[in-house]
């Protein structure tokens, strides 16, 4: 062990009502492998696989509360139907004493449902208009919710919760960050209200903190309820790491039990994300031509050659940190013995590991037991485009995710 700091990342955490065994958490990171929706024996394995490698919780990315919240088809919601397959998942993970968290998600206008899967007529977000993103399935306009489908919209993501409870997840993450519905109230790039939900970051986060309300009163004496944001968007005209400290004063005064801290958004600034850049050489062809277009597009408006660093995200989060105390969790390239030690250091209660548990989800116990030091992720961010494979999500250095598990229901009999 390279320190004591490193070695409190192997100790215990409450959250909540939860104690974890370590500090290492699974960040999201979209699988790809609810095929048409469908919770399946692939994501099932994935999640097991990272427990039993020692993370103490994995979080299953992108729940959608409704499936008009989807933002792909092969995306799976937490709906009454999905309850037993998602058991069969938790229940292995609890097998080898981890814990699960569901991600709660919606897309508001951020979604590429055309108009057989897509309910709604145009997609719901803070404020109306043009849509750049429906730009690409025929959805060239948004509605602004009123307070009534906010109303709505909180109760969905508080229905949701209780679903997950059924279902077995130890914790829900509320998804704040990126671009996603919660997300588009947050930006000042989608939220142009001139209500009480709008102008300020403070008025700007009313309605997410309302849904964390929701939430807490929902599930908040049994599960975990972590919200997940963007500390910036990462590009200039939108939130700077000032607004990300008014964001974390925010959820901290509404009860969050932890916050993870991420960065960026999806469309605007991906590579504030990652932290590093997305080579053309590297980027995937998704069979969806709308989605194909999207990303040949964004990768003109990118900054080229960014070269990742570990623990990229460490300036921005140390301003989180000396804002608040809730709980954090840092995320943000650590792939090391020394950047565990660097964020245990810098006194953050959990770590998210992303990209180097999609190269070897044993890597936490690797850690733990000195057999290595060091990932052999290299940040390529090709498994970021492996999502929209057959396998789904999985490092290109490493062999590909068993296709045939992703078209089986999780609970089907062998």
């Amino acid at each position: 062990m390279a320190g004591s700091a490193a070695a409190s990342a192997f100790t215990p955490l409450t959250i909540g009502p939860l104690r974890l065994r370590n500090r290492f958490i699974k960040s999201a990171t979209n699988e790809g492998m609810a095929k048409g929706g469908m919770v399946t024996k692939g994501l099932a394995k994935f999640h097991e696989n990272v427990a039993a490698g020692g993370a103490a919780l994995t979080t299953v990315a992108y729940c959608a509360t409704s499936r008009d919240g989807r933002t792909f088809v092969d995306q799976a919601t937490l709906d009454d139907a999905a309850i037993a397959d998602f058991r069969v998942l938790t229940d292995g993970v609890h097998r080898h004493g981890g814990a699960a968290m569901a991600q709660l998600t919606h897309a508001g206008a951020f979604t590429f449902l055309d108009k057989t899967q897509l309910a709604a007529s145009r997609p719901l977000s803070a404020s109306g208009g043009f849509n750049k993103i429906g730009v690409m399935n025929n959805r060239w306009l948004k509605k602004a919710m009123n307070k009534a489908e906010m109303a709505d919209m909180a109760a969905e993501f508080a229905a949701a919760a209780v679903r997950a409870r059924e279902a077995g997840f130890d914790a829900v993450e509320l998804h704040m960050g990126h671009g996603y519905l919660l997300s588009q109230f947050v930006s000042p790039f989608y939220n142009r209200r001139w209500d009480g939900y709008g102008g300020s970051i403070e008025k700007r986060m009313r309605f997410p903190t309302e849904v964390l309300g929701r939430v807490l009163d929902a599930v908040g004496k049994d599960l975990a309820v972590v919200a997940k944001y963007s500390m910036t968007d990462g590009k200039e005209g939108g939130n700077t790491i000032e607004d990300g400290v008014a964001i974390a004063r925010a959820l901290e005064a509404g009860g969050a039990h932890m916050a993870v801290l991420s960065n960026g958004l999806n469309v605007e600034s991906i590579t504030a994300m990652f932290g590093s850049s997305f080579p053309k050489s590297n980027r995937g062809k998704p069979a969806n031509l709308a989605i194909a277009i999207g990303m040949w597009v964004q990768s003109f408006t990118e900054p080229q050659n960014v070269v990742f660093r570990e623990n990229y995200l460490r300036d921005h989060a140390l301003r989180i940190r000396a804002a608040v105390k809730m709980p954090l969790a840092y995320l943000g390239g650590v792939q090391s013995l020394a950047g565990v030690e660097t964020a245990m250091t810098d006194g953050f209660e959990a770590i998210a590991l992303g990209r180097a548990l999609v190269h070897d989800p044993g890597f936490v116990n690797a850690l733990q037991a000195g057999t290595t030091n060091q990932s052999g992720c290299t940040a390529c961010n090709r498994c970021v485009t492996m999502m929209y494979s057959p396998g789904g999500t999985s490092c290109v250095i490493k062999s590909p995710n068993e296709a045939a598990l992703n078209r089986v229901a999780a609970g089907a009999l062998a």
